[in-house]
């Protein structure tokens, strides 16, 4: 996939992340694939079968990935965000895992699954964007007429002074084979991949779920699929062949005379899903009257999600408009907005972003994140329970 000049290298790489997304959210609404719901299931009923599919994407992009970057056919150690870096912010993991936990369980569903909301006519869901787009925007960009961010002024002072420096990246196959690095990811990755594997289909029940099996298996392919373009969209400069993120890095030595260079390369590096971030993004693209500079991986993932959800509303007539049941519906989905957006900025990603697209890397804040919002929903689960039951 090389082009001879930047805009059509960049239309394709925007575009085709469109056309995948459209698919996640066509048939992540069809199959009703729910990271939030997984937990939900497995706490109040003992049903695996959603947290099977959720294991089975992790699975898909684990061996995926292994393979592919075996082959050199992926870069998934210079990313956006960068999931292997030689940093360890453990305690920024952790507690952004915790926080996205609990905010998702009060707004009923993830970052991922506001979007399949919206596209089925959600508009409580349309509020919770709005709410997790403005709290992402302000972490990582300056209030008006200031140089600090929510991240600069509420959690850096505290949380990176806990960070911990590596000698390797943080991938587990890095950490655990320095001396032969490429071999430790091969190895790490079959073995981790077949072993969540053997756990997703040793249910019978799971394996007789065409929808988990269907939803589990596209949303690992899809991961996969944009971590493969994003990896290989490339532009001929004059005989040198290089990345997007490259050549905008060295724009006034490669663009033509008038060209407009995008506002930023790090959003052009190899990537695939994360969507807390990107609803920072697309409010900034907005905001700034939809300036094509702004345009970015994330935003058009966005709406391709909706897009595809939207259309499988309207084919399966289940689009419905749904606002909230009361105040108290409104105001934990409004506690749920926040906490998502502080969370999932944090992390450095969401039940996709980190419990998908970074575990496929097998980075270990990835696998960190994904544990951490996984106890912080069942605890939130757990208290919801007993407040009911005392309520009763």
């Amino acid at each position: 996939m090389t082009y001879l000049d930047f805009a059509s290298a960049q239309s394709f790489f925007l575009w085709s992340t469109f056309a995948i997304a459209l698919v996640m959210g066509a048939v992540v609404n069809k199959t009703n694939f729910c990271t939030m719901g997984a937990v939900s299931d497995w706490v109040n009923m003992g049903d695996t079968g959603r947290m099977r599919a959720w294991v089975l994407a992790i699975a898909v992009g684990v061996l995926g990935v292994m393979g592919l970057e075996a082959a050199g056919m992926v870069n998934v150690t210079s990313t956006f965000p960068p999931y292997r870096q030689t940093t360890l912010p453990w305690l920024e993991y952790a507690l952004g895992g915790v926080l996205f936990g609990i905010g998702m369980t009060l707004a009923s569903g993830c970052g991922n699954k506001t979007l399949i909301r919206i596209g089925g006519g959600n508009l409580k869901s349309v509020m919770v964007l709005l709410v997790i787009a403005l709290i992402a925007y302000f972490m990582i960009n300056p209030f008006p007429g200031s140089d600090q961010t929510l991240y600069s002024t509420l959690f850096y002072p505290w949380t990176n002074p806990t960070a911990v420096a590596l000698s390797t990246n943080q991938d587990l196959g890095a950490m655990l084979f320095s001396n032969d690095v490429a071999t430790g990811r091969m190895v790490m990755g079959v073995v981790v991949g077949v072993l969540l594997l053997a756990w997703v289909f040793k249910a019978a029940d799971f394996r007789s779920s065409f929808d988990n099996i269907l939803g589990g298996l596209v949303v690992g392919l899809v991961v996969l699929a944009a971590w493969y373009i994003t990896s290989n969209v490339k532009i001929d400069a004059d005989g040198e062949v290089m990345s997007l993120q490259a050549y905008v890095q060295n724009w006034d030595f490669y663009s033509p005379a008038g060209a407009v260079r995008p506002a930023d390369a790090g959003p052009l590096a190899s990537q695939s899903f994360t969507f807390i971030n990107p609803m920072g993004q697309t409010l900034g693209y907005a905001a700034s009257g939809f300036g094509h500079t702004l345009l970015t991986f994330g935003i058009m993932a966005l709406a391709g999600v909706i897009a595809g959800s939207l259309l499988w509303s309207l084919i399966s007539r289940s689009f419905r408009i749904e606002w909230f049941a009361s105040g108290r519906d409104f105001t934990n989905h409004l506690i749920g907005a926040i906490l998502m957006g502080f969370g999932g900025v944090l992390a450095m990603g969401c039940t996709i972003g980190q419990g998908i697209t970074g575990f496929s890397t097998l980075a270990l804040g990835s696998i960190l994140t994904f544990v951490a919002i996984v106890i912080g929903s069942a605890a939130t689960m757990k208290v919801q329970y007993f407040l009911m039951m005392r309520e009763g």
